[in-house]
């Protein structure tokens, strides 16, 4: 047998699983359901060891062997013999949401479950498990202990608000259940010492181990089961005079008809459309974790092929393989399913932006607007007018080789009007200065306003043919202009306006950058072709070269190698299932049939043609569906009560885990990948705002070529002076490494004028210290002049007379106040609790008898003299040796 002995992170609670390795073929799991403490675990474990020892008859050796440690399950597997198990063995902290870690999947072991005494060997079970691991896990998959990454923000934060009363009804499961290490924030009861946790279903369209984790589901506590996304992760460091605003960014891929660039276009008969990607970008304030006292806003935006049956013949090998379209849809059946889905989840209004080409001597991209006009237009007679579909055509690639139009100035117009129909969530109200002084911008604000904060309702979806390049510049666009909203709720701003060229901005667009180029790598084989700097024509030359390169990887990748990564991915989401007697995988001619349904078997009662939402989904727009309170939503919750002192509920020991030995150099915070502190100016003089708009020269970020890590970027300081020019990006960007949080992308248009440091070696001291000394311009700011003038020079001499002055009345209050009171003389009021607080003497507050006792305690209790307990502290102390141990 293998077992698997799994914890929560103060391990102080345990469980078991048994696994059988008698069963060739099947797989059998048995779970005790039992929480066990640590010594309890230990003892099991003593008397397994024991037992098989002298089963065994080997005295000297162990009858236990440790196999292999690791940070979770992602499934298991099983192709023609026996069943795999998949655990992951290394991971990476790449973002922290109030408390909670997202993980990335840096690497993971396959272990065959099966004895080598019962195995039946088959000849393809080794090219299965090649093809199956050619899907890389250590590339972009992520993972939460206790958030729901599969979930946006708002609605995880809806669900956690949920009324009261409703909790109660639903609470049924007994104490011995109700251990769950998914759970570390919950509703306190009114008075009482219980506290309420809801656990939700994942949404199953972004998990991409669903299929893996389908043959235990129902046989192992939640608690065993994690769910992984794939798509990109980012987090950066927003410092506002020292305060710390944490913007993240996740984007979800989604599972259903996934697949590479022209294999898989437009949609499956089940409304699910090709390189479907949902952004979502949070936004906090660092230095208040907790989900219910802090600021969070987030924004949602998604991406994904046009929902219509075509296709690209790439046997042409031709760049750009004519698109056809394979049926005739007349009543935007499939189109009907996708914006199905999409009102159940976002609400309304769903606002279509289309960035294909509308004018070409030759009809190419054309076709497919053609089409879904016809189709947005058929669909939207029903829907009531205040809640139609809104499509927004703009040939984006027009507008770039025009030299009159600004690309990105009609973008931003758009990202305004967008985010006014579709607002976006936060989870606090309306602060009280913009209720005195409201914004113009804020008073038209979509979405929907409740006693919490905001809620965004509706969404945008942005699409071009390939959903890569001109996608990913207009979503950065969007994000932006939702950015300075939601900086301006949270207070952090007094406008609701960014410009480019702040340093908060270069912090964003690099964050869209580095997504952009992970989801462009997993959809089309090559990184980001046009960037921000493209449509902004201020790249430099350099920047020419490494898109014909991009470009070249992209076509490369597409003609040889996107046909077995396909395969990988059929083969990894269950897609494909390997049976004896059937046709085997790589003897498939096409995938068409795995991913429509409807070809294999006859299809389900079709929906109306013309009332084609769900039943329901109309009652509640603009509030998404999906977050209504309702008996069906009701059911994929799971609601648990806990004890208030119970572990799984305390999210600061969860959070900063004082149980372990810990350095600074290790904490998340400072090892971010990306912060303001990069891009901000190394000059003391200069406004350290990351709003304040910077000219080329003043910018702190190092831009001779990729940084890795932060010794590449020294040591490419030092010998930036001595070198020739650096080269271009693609050398660098070649690598095979996709990390998606240490891509980092060059500002081009920068390194034509920063200024190198020169190091040179410690014996030329001469050399040295001609680089070392700064003009008072560059230090302060200013320059300082000889001699003042004669005007600076009067106001300092009144400046200290006036304190002279002040110094002598001071000292006649002291003197005169207990003789005579005179009216002549200035009594100046302290305004501060500091009686007297002047330039030259302080006098600090007197402390009040119970803080002097407090703080008297606290030193004794340093000295290890500990002051005798009270009756609370007792009763207290109780509570937590009974929920720890007991």
């Amino acid at each position: 047998r293998y077992f698997l002995v799994g914890s929560n992170p103060a391990e102080t609670k345990y469980r078991v699983l048994k696994i059988d390795r008698t069963e060739p073929k099947d797989l059998v799991i048995i779970d005790d359901k039992h929480v066990y403490t640590q010594q309890e675990v230990r003892e099991l474990l003593g008397r397994l060891d024991l037992g098989n020892r002298t089963k065994m008859g080997q005295k000297g050796s162990s009858g236990l062997s440790r196999a292999v440690s690791a940070f979770g399950i992602v499934g298991f597997v099983r192709f023609l013999e026996g069943y795999y198990i998949v655990l992951i063995t290394k991971r990476r902290k790449m973002a922290d949401i109030g408390g909670h870690a997202i993980y990335k999947i840096e690497d993971t072991n396959m272990i065959y479950i099966p004895n080598d005494s019962v195995r039946v060997s088959h000849p393809d079970e080794a090219r299965y498990l090649r093809i199956f691991q050619n899907v890389d896990l250590s590339s972009n998959f992520y993972f939460s202990y206790s958030y729901d990454l599969s979930h946006s923000l708002q609605y995880n934060l809806t669900v956690l608000r949920m009324p009261l009363e409703t909790l109660k009804t639903e609470t049924t499961q007994s104490r011995q259940e109700s251990f769950d290490i998914f759970e570390d924030e919950g509703l306190s009861t009114q008075g009482g010492s219980g506290v309420f946790g809801i656990c939700s279903k994942p949404y199953e369209k972004y998990v991409w181990n669903a299929k893996l984790l389908e043959a235990v589901r129902t046989a192992v506590h939640r608690d065993w089961l994690l769910y992984i996304i794939h798509g990109f992760c980012g987090q950066s460091k927003l410092l506002i005079y020292g305060r710390p605003i944490y913007v993240t960014l996740i984007a979800r891929r989604s599972s259903k008809f996934a697949g590479t660039r022209f294999l898989k276009r437009g949609t499956n008969c089940e409304g699910d459309v090709a390189n479907e990607v949902e952004t979502e970008q949070i936004l906090y304030d660092a230095s208040v974790m907790s989900f219910s006292a802090g600021s969070y806003s987030s924004y949602v935006q998604v991406r994904g092929s046009v929902p219509l049956y075509w296709s690209q013949d790439i046997s042409t090998m031709m760049p750009k393989p004519p698109i056809t379209l394979d049926q005739a849809d007349p009543y935007a059946h499939v189109a009907a399913l996708h914006f199905d889905q999409m009102l159940q989840r976002f609400g309304s209004p769903i606002i279509i932006l289309n960035l294909v080409k509308e004018r070409e001597k030759r009809k190419h991209e054309r076709i497919l607007s053609e089409e879904l006009v016809a189709a947005v237009t058929y669909l939207n007679q029903f829907l009531p007018p205040e809640h139609a579909i809104i499509y927004i055509p703009w040939d984006m690639a027009k507008y770039t080789k025009s030299k009159l139009c600004n690309v990105l100035d009609r973008l931003n117009v758009i990202a305004e009007s967008v985010v006014k129909k579709t607002g976006f969530f936060v989870n606090r109200p309306d602060s009280y200065c913009s209720i005195l002084r409201p914004d113009e911008k804020w008073n038209e604000l979509g979405g929907c306003v409740v006693s919490t904060g905001r809620l965004q309702t509706g969404v945008l979806r942005t699409n071009c043919v390939d959903c890569l390049d001109r996608t990913n510049t207009a979503q950065f666009m969007v994000g932006k202009c939702a950015l300075a909203y939601q900086l301006y709720s949270l207070g952090l701003i007094d406008k609701p306006n960014l410009q480019f060229d702040t340093d908060a901005v270069r912090l964003f667009e690099e964050l869209y950058e580095d997504h952009g180029d992970t989801l462009s790598l997993q959809y089309g084989g090559s990184q980001l072709v046009h960037r921000v700097k493209t449509y902004r024509k201020i790249a430099p030359w350099t920047q020419h070269s490494k898109d014909i390169m991009q470009t070249l990887s992209r076509y490369y990748s597409n003609a040889f190698s996107d046909a077995d990564r396909q395969d990988s991915i059929n083969l990894f989401l269950g897609v494909f299932k390997p049976t004896e007697g059937k046709p085997h995988l790589w003897e498939l001619p096409t995938d068409f049939y795995l991913h429509h349904k409807n070809t294999l078997s006859l299809s389900q009662p079709r929906q109306s043609y013309t009332y084609w939402w769900t039943p329901g989904v109309l009652k509640h727009l603009p509030l998404p569906f999906d977050e209504v309170t309702c008996a069906e939503n009701r059911r994929k919750l799971t609601v648990k009560k806990f004890h208030k002192y119970e572990e799984e509920i305390d999210i600061h020991n969860e959070f900063f885990r004082p149980y372990e030995l810990s350095s600074f150099d290790e904490t998340f915070c400072l090892a971010m990948t990306n912060s303001t502190r990069d891009f901000m100016p190394k000059n003391v003089g200069i406004d350290p705002s990351p709003f304040t708009v910077r000219k080329p020269d003043e910018t702190g970020k190092s831009v001779l070529g990729n940084k890795n890590n932060r010794e590449e970027t020294v040591l490419q300081r030092k010998t930036a002076a001595s070198a020739p020019p650096p080269p271009s990006e693609e050398a660098v960007s070649s690598s095979s490494e996709d990390d998606s949080g240490t891509d980092k992308e060059d500002e081009g248009a920068v390194s034509q004028r920063s200024t190198p440091v020169k190091v040179t070696d410690t014996g030329d001291n001469t050399k040295i210290t001609e680089n070392v000394v700064q003009a008072t311009k560059d230090v302060y700011g200013v320059n300082l002049s000889d001699i003042p003038s004669e005007d600076d020079l009067g106001i300092y001499a009144r400046f200290v007379q006036l304190g002279q002055s002040q110094h002598k009345q001071d000292k006649d209050n002291q003197q005169l106040c207990s003789k005579c009171p005179l009216d002549k003389v200035i009594n100046l009021i302290p305004i501060s609790s500091f009686s007297q607080d002047n330039i030259y003497e302080v006098q600090p507050p007197r402390a009040d008898r119970k803080s002097i006792e407090i703080f008297h305690a606290h030193i004794q209790a340093g000295r290890g003299n500990m002051q005798p307990l009270g009756r609370d502290d007792f009763l207290m102390y109780r509570e937590y040796i009974r929920n720890r141990y007991m």
